[in-house]
């Protein structure tokens, strides 16, 4: 028999990628999924048939137990993504991504796992993206004010002199700001992941996805990222609203691109976090005009000037590291990607 794998969220948008990739070569592949209402109305008809499949939630310690038996390697893929609706979700998103992932450690210290922890993690744990002052180099830059985003002024200035800023992508060893509560638990799994690999010499990576699209994307939800909720305005007749000014800048990356890069981590030896991004930094309302010429071209972008709390302006990603220690570089063209995602099933 050949490695067997455990990939936690083996059902969603991300996780059934994997598992195609992990089936086609030939592995022995264990799907762990709770099927979360947030996330499927039911058991999606794509879900590979020739992976294990069981269903129950991470973190009842019975489930994981059972997950975990006899696994070579494990992609924690599972978690709540999103902002959400409001603040009142927070328990949620502890209980599933942090507290699920700490029994999911637990049982795999108990077990005398020794295989390689691959997690799913998030540009989210950055904040705000990395910003250079002329004058004063690389700033760290506060949550924009309210009465500044109130007044159309979104672009954040030089905390020290007032002066523009220049972005610039995001490395790894940026420091953490995480800006709302799905941040916060992706930060702490990084930690507790960080902490399980410390203490048991297991080999660790932490993948930061950035802005993730492609077919089998949940529905417009609370929980669904931008290019979801822009394809369901879409293919409702709506043009797509576009928050602030549609300046934001962002790293589109497709799924199999994010897929093949988590297959590439639990083969690869390298430690760590790694951005997972295309390497290049698109805007917000460029993605929406994009989609929005794939399906309905006479259907243009709606830019509304209204913001969200916890929302950053600028976040993309320096790239070098996952391509020296992973292997990894993106080979999606963005509008072909834009094109087939403009006609691909999206999840109910």
């Amino acid at each position: 028999m050949g490695e067997r794998v455990l990939v936690t969220g083996g059902a969603g948008f991300i996780g059934s990628h994997l598992v195609d990739l992990l089936v086609a070569e030939g592995r022995d592949v264990r799907v762990l999924d709770c099927f979360h209402p947030a996330a499927h109305s039911r058991r999606p008809e794509y879900l590979n048939p020739a992976a294990e499949l069981l269903e129950g939630d991470l973190a009842d310690p019975a489930v994981a137990t059972a997950a975990v038996e006899g696994v070579d390697s494990v992609s924690h893929q599972a978690a709540m993504v999103g902002l959400g609706t409001d603040i009142g979700d927070i328990a949620d998103y502890v209980a599933h991504n942090d507290l699920g992932t700490a029994v999911l450690l637990g049982v795999l210290a108990a077990t005398g796992f020794s295989g390689r922890l691959v997690l799913a993690s998030s540009m989210v744990v950055y904040g705000e993206g990395r910003y250079a002052c002329a004058e004063h180099g690389v700033v760290r830059q506060p949550p924009r004010r309210a009465e500044d985003l109130d007044a159309g002024r979104f672009e954040p200035p030089c905390p020290v002199c007032g002066a523009p800023l220049a972005p610039a992508p995001v490395p790894e060893d940026a420091p953490a700001d995480p800006r709302n509560v799905y941040a916060a638990t992706k930060l702490a799994q990084e930690h507790l992941c960080g902490a399980y690999a410390r203490e048991t010499g297991v080999s660790f990576a932490a993948l930061r996805y950035h802005n993730v699209y492609g077919p089998r994307m949940p529905r417009d939800t609370p929980y669904a990222g931008v290019a979801s909720i822009f394809r369901s305005a879409l293919a409702a007749g709506e043009a797509p609203r576009v928050f602030e000014d549609g300046g934001q800048r962002r790293d589109f990356v497709h799924v199999r691109d994010v897929a093949r890069a988590n297959l590439l981590a639990l083969d690869a030896g390298a430690e760590g976090a790694f951005n997972v991004a295309s390497g290049t930094p698109r805007t917000v309302l460029e993605m929406a005009e994009a989609l929005a010429r794939a399906v309905d071209p006479g259907l243009a972008p709606r830019v509304t000037g209204a913001w969200r709390a916890g929302d950053v302006r600028h976040v993309f990603a320096s790239t070098e590291r996952a391509a020296a220690g992973l292997g990894f570089t993106a080979r999606e063209d963005f509008e072909a990607g834009m094109r087939e995602f403009a006609s691909a099933p999206l999840r109910a």
